[in-house]
């Protein structure tokens, strides 16, 4: 479980932004992943680790708008020429509203932009995912979305973040690539998020061969007679989609090279015939 020694460890600065979070993750942290289905620490390690890049462990729990000419013709090249991006530059608040305005739930003309900008352990943004999270949390964070970083919101916010994503289910797999795309829509960072993540794992004694993580799935599957044999890596590499569809198809199953709920079930139903085999 969460503590603020492993939390200090990881993230040593966590609190230079907002005084007192560290202990306040901690304080929460048992209710929070009880509400939310965070019942293992392996799922709490992938969400930690996904939080800890999102918001860089503790320093960066606010969108950095604060971008130059050139940042803003890199960033939004389709909306931002030379002349623009020079009437923009440097005005955080100014370019928020211009570049979220009418998207993600944001009112056309109106500064949701800037209201609802990224914040959080999850970097939530726009009015439509506040909204969500508010419903979510039974937090008023439409009227007062700068409780996504308070204290004793910001891990609540977070783990609600996560789930409404949809990333409980692909943490639940070990997939961190599926698990970044839900959550950040993209894989910016999944270097960054598997290091994290390997991390949080060793800090919380995550082990590696537990029921639905890859490294358990590829043993399983070699045992079940896949040739070649896998590497058993932790990795969900070409090889391991490969042979997992096989498997998937060989049950029934969509070959989608996913371990999602109905794979994971078939998988150790095949892990309890084989035990049952050696047995008799």
């Amino acid at each position: 479980m969460l503590s603020i020694a492993i939390l200090t460890t990881l993230w040593p600065l966590g609190d230079r932004k907002i005084p007192g979070l560290r202990a306040a993750i901690v304080a929460v942290a048992p209710r929070v992943f009880a509400t939310y289905g965070l019942t293992s620490d392996l799922l709490i390690a992938h969400a930690m680790a996904q939080f800890s890049h999102e918001c860089g462990a503790g320093i960066e729990v606010e969108e950095n708008l604060n971008y130059s000419a050139q940042g803003l013709m890199a960033t939004w090249p389709n909306r931002f020429d030379a002349a623009k991006a020079a009437l923009f530059a440097h005005q955080p608040e100014k370019i928020a509203n211009d570049v979220y305005d009418g998207r993600l739930g944001n009112q056309p003309g109106s500064d949701d932009g800037w209201n609802f900008r990224g914040r959080g352990g999850s970097q939530v943004t726009g009015r439509a995912s506040y909204q969500k999270l508010g419903a979510k949390t039974g937090i008023d964070l439409v009227n007062h979305p700068e409780q996504v970083n308070s204290a004793e919101h910001f891990l609540d916010c977070a783990v609600a973040d996560f789930v409404l994503c949809g990333c409980l289910p692909f943490a639940a797999e070990d997939n961190i690539q599926q698990e970044t795309l839900h959550l950040n829509g993209g894989l910016i960072g999944l270097a960054q998020r598997t290091a994290w993540l390997a991390h949080w794992k060793a800090a919380l004694a995550v082990d590696p061969n537990a029921q639905g993580g890859i490294t358990w799935v590829q043993t399983l599957l070699n045992r079940l007679g896949q040739q070649p044999l896998l590497t058993v890596d932790g990795n969900t590499g070409p090889a391991t989609v490969s042979a997992i569809k096989a498997f998937q198809m060989k049950h029934g199953l969509p070959p989608d090279g996913v371990v999602a709920l109905a794979t994971l079930a078939a998988l150790r139903a095949a892990e309890t015939g084989l035990a049952a085999a050696a047995a008799a």
